[in-house]
């Protein structure tokens, strides 16, 4: 039997012979079983993006649940940190708008202290020193002495009678501060001699019974100020006893820290029992001023409000 030649045609495949399906001619020879377990499988193609205004079909859309309850819970402390956020921001500002003592668990019990207006020193003629300046070698107080008084603290009644006239209170009203007869004609000998120029007075009384007296002394100078200054107080004891003080002594208890620098200051307390009322006193010296407080309260005078007065008129005369 003759075999049929093989023809080749242009592209270089030879035909197939005649008797044979064209199918199987070109089929591709079925892979072994290695050949299947070694070859790569195949990755799918990740979905394209969608283009651009066309909408994605709903299944697209879909979260699965457990992400959607993760999404909710995540949503309800986002809210719930901004609500706290605000509400905190809000209170912290309210707090802020409010006194000490409007707040509760804040709130503290008064120390005593008065409430005084809002204290501003007196003016001075344009390049005039202070009176504890070094370039002010007398300690003069330029400005007018009347102005340098401690005004009265609120709610107290003024004592009309330490005014004096036109504010300058007569030598002899300021002697009756001091109990005895005796002293009175040697205290007022005493700033005869050294030349007091000037005494400015003011006096209130508070509804609790406490009264206080302030007078200023003035003189030519810081050296004579300090001269009189000296025989007035005494490291125990006042030289001179005031009025309704039976016995006093130095006042340990009152706190240095409340002395204004370049003030000299003694201040005194009495001594237990008292008699009708209690009484304590302080002098101070700054520049060319002596000044006297005395304050007093039936029973006993506190402590606090006298500091208070002492260290506010101090930093007037400074």
């Amino acid at each position: 039997m003759t075999e049929q030649p093989h023809t080749t045609d242009a592209s270089g495949t030879a035909d197939a012979p005649e008797g044979t399906a064209a199918s199987e001619a070109t089929a591709a020879p079925e892979a072994t079983p290695a050949e299947r377990s070694s070859a790569p499988s195949a990755v799918p193609a990740p979905p394209l993006p969608p283009a651009p205004g066309v909408a994605l079909a709903p299944s697209v859309l879909l979260v699965p649940p457990r992400d959607r309850r993760v999404l909710r819970a995540v949503l309800r402390w986002t809210v719930a940190v901004a609500v706290f956020a605000v509400c905190g921001a809000g209170t912290a500002y309210g707090i802020t708008r409010m006194d000490r003592t409007d707040v509760p668990g804040l709130a503290t019990e008064s120390d005593g202290r008065w409430t005084y207006p809002e204290i501003t020193r007196p003016p001075v003629p344009p390049g005039s020193p202070g009176p504890l300046d070094t370039r002010n070698w007398s300690g003069t107080h330029y400005a007018d002495l009347r102005a340098l008084l401690l005004p009265a603290p609120v709610g107290a009644k003024e004592d009309r009678a330490l005014r004096g006239t036109d504010g300058w209170l007569a030598e002899r009203d300021f002697l009756d501060v001091f109990a005895k007869k005796a002293d009175r004609e040697e205290i007022g000998q005493l700033l005869t001699d050294y030349g007091l120029r000037h005494i400015a007075a003011r006096g209130w009384a508070l509804s609790d019974g406490t009264r206080t007296s302030v007078y200023l002394l003035q003189f030519d100078t810081s050296v004579v100020a300090e001269d009189v200054y000296g025989e007035l107080t005494g490291y125990d004891s006042p030289a001179y006893a005031a009025r309704g003080a039976d016995a006093t002594e130095f006042d340990d208890a009152y706190p240095s820290a409340a002395d204004i620098r370049g003030i000299t200051r003694y201040a005194y307390a009495e001594v237990k029992p008292y008699g009708a009322e209690e009484v304590r006193q302080a002098y101070l010296r700054a520049g060319d001023t002596v000044a006297v407080i005395l304050q007093s309260r039936k029973g006993t005078a506190p402590a606090v409000p006298f500091q208070q007065t002492v260290t506010l008129q101090s930093q007037l005369l400074g």
